[in-house]
């Protein structure tokens, strides 16, 4: 990535002129000032920043940042981003997109550009309803959530957006709270850092369709009792007091009290999220108490890209062909007179 040591951003050189549509309260507002903070500490010149979108609320994204941008088609946006990445790799290229755009119609691409390692960046709004379309309830919408589309109640079972993610390879998974901005700027900032596909899911909320989805984990109130914000090589402790923590149990991960029973900070469990060996990190994602969130996988691996420059040089090294006439006149050939 082309970094810039001349030119100093701040946050308005990445906010554009088009007025701001969305719903007042929403969390939108939260991340888009976020990303405009994180931005100027890239160190990635403005003409090289891309946001790709498909459809939904949160694909309005690209309209307000002054940068290069797509609004795209539904669910396609990795593929599109794809595209964009891997014909100018210089690119900064994020990914703007929502719970049911990217896991509903565009769940293949989602998966798919996971497994592949692309170095892009993707930012999943998990608001657990769809928005623009006036609340019908989405791929994570929860088992007997009434919306416009099950007002007698949802009967399926919703997707774990860090799950899913984890069982298609992904090697970096964050996640964060919708009302946490500090926290989410310098994620974002990691996340430009990383070197492969990076996904943060954002728990947001919609004020309108689905108000108050995650206050009991999201609320200034329970925040620090309800959510384990975890850091690479910490140990995993939470709580007001900070007197709580994670040990493993067996196959368990369990929540114990720091100074009852003996338990001290030494017996908590210390984060590692550049293990390779998914295992924990899985147990981390599908933890109901707390909510883990921050950077719970960030494992360092060749990219798409690499791969195929690999596999390119090593075809060039080995083949018999130096032109493109080389292999046009090669093998069984006939002339006509």
């Amino acid at each position: 990535m082309e970094t810039t040591a001349v030119k100093e951003y701040t946050f308005k050189d990445f906010t554009s002129d088009q007025e701001i549509r969305w719903c007042p309260g929403c969390d939108d507002y939260v991340i888009l000032r976020a990303m405009q903070k994180a931005l100027p500490e890239m160190g990635v010149k403005r003409e090289d920043v891309v946001f790709i979108s498909g459809i939904g609320c949160s694909s309005r994204f690209p309209y307000y940042i002054d940068s290069y941008g797509m609004h795209s088609i539904h669910g396609r946006a990795p593929g599109v981003a794809s595209g964009v990445k891997l014909a100018n790799p210089n690119l900064s290229v994020w990914v703007i997109t929502g719970d049911g755009d990217a896991l509903a119609i565009g769940g293949n691409h989602f998966i798919h550009v996971l497994r592949r390692n692309i170095d892009l960046n993707i930012i999943l709004f998990n608001n657990e309803i769809y928005g623009l379309t006036k609340g019908q309830f989405s791929p994570t919408s929860l088992v007997g959530q009434k919306t416009k589309s099950s007002p007698y109640g949802n009967t399926q079972p919703p997707f774990s957006p860090g799950e899913l993610a984890i069982g298609a390879q992904a090697r970096f998974f964050a996640r964060i709270g919708g009302n946490t901005p500090k926290e989410m700027t310098q994620l974002f900032i990691e996340a430009e850092k990383f070197k492969g596909t990076s996904l943060i899911e954002v728990l947001q909320n919609c004020p309108i369709f689905n108000d108050g989805c995650y206050d009991a984990i999201t609320d200034k109130a329970v925040r620090a009792d309800k959510q384990l914000f975890v850091e690479h090589g910490k140990p995993m402790i939470f709580g007001k007091e900070r007197d709580k923590g994670l040990i493993l149990n067996g196959l368990k991960l369990e929540v114990v009290a720091i100074g009852e029973n003996g338990i001290t900070e030494n017996d908590i469990i210390v984060h590692d999220a550049k293990e390779q060996d998914s295992t924990l990190h899985q147990m981390l994602v599908r933890l109901q108490y707390p909510i883990v969130t921050g950077i719970i996988r960030s494992f360092d691996d060749a990219t798409l890209e690499e791969r195929e420059d690999a596999l390119t040089a090593e075809v060039k090294a080995s083949s018999k062909f130096t032109k493109t006439d080389d292999l046009f006149f090669s093998g069984d050939t006939y002339k006509v007179e």
